[in-house]
């Protein structure tokens, strides 16, 4: 038999997200929520530009999107003063289910953007339709080549000798949107998964908040490759 979603009839522990820190949002600008699911590196790039000088980056990051309790990116929100909100997938029946909650919190905070950092989760139709050409991600990897998981150890087993990072609207396929921007990075003799990763992380770092500055200020739009 199908379980239900964990809906209104559960427990409040059991359906509802914990919310931690207080949001500090100038609501003058347009909201954005970042999805991450790990330690958080580019939500904090992209936090420190946001905050940092909020009228040039031309958005406020209004709420991280957290699917994984424990995650450290938590704490780097709760410094920030940014809200959380965190969800265990696993307690509902499908991603659809688990999408309309998400999509009930960010539509109660006026979310705009959505921004994928290190989320590692498949997007569903729920969240494609509500914010259509509205979401971005990035991935380490120039695509087309190397989509999806262990896009640096793809990119090493076949021996390229440039690879690096994209920046791309979200689509319904997987690392298939729209490309927004790209960077090169060389692949060095002896490079080993960690090396050539960390170079890259160095670069989606900087690359990021940069892109999405100027997409929101209209100065960057999508190519189709």
């Amino acid at each position: 038999m199908m379980q239900r979603s964990l809906s209104a009839s559960t427990s409040a522990e059991q359906e509802a997200p914990s919310i931690e820190g207080a949001s500090t949002s100038d609501k003058r600008l347009p909201r954005i929520a970042i999805f991450a699911s790990g330690s958080g590196s580019n939500f904090q790039a992209i936090v420190d530009a946001a905050q940092t000088d909020p009228e040039h980056f031309g958005a406020v990051v209004a709420l991280l999107v957290c699917d994984k309790p424990g995650a450290y990116v938590l704490e780097r929100a709760k410094a920030a003063g940014i809200q959380s909100a965190v969800y265990t997938p696993k307690q509902y029946e499908n991603r659809e289910l688990y999408e309309q909650d998400l999509l009930q919190r960010l539509q109660a905070e006026g979310i705009e953007w959505i921004v994928l950092a290190g989320y590692m989760r498949i997007i569903t139709h729920v969240l494609l339709e509500a914010y259509p050409g509205k979401m971005m991600n990035i991935h380490p990897s120039l695509l087309p080549s190397f989509p999806g998981l262990h896009a640096v150890k793809q990119a090493l087993d076949y021996g390229v000798r440039v690879t690096g990072v994209t920046v791309h609207l979200v689509d319904a396929g997987m690392d298939t949107g729209p490309i927004l921007a790209q960077h090169v990075v060389q692949v060095e003799a002896g490079d080993t998964e960690e090396s050539l990763s960390d170079r890259i992380h160095a670069i989606e770092h900087g690359l990021y908040p940069a892109v999405i500055c100027d997409v929101l200020a209209g100065r960057l739009a999508p190519i189709r490759v």
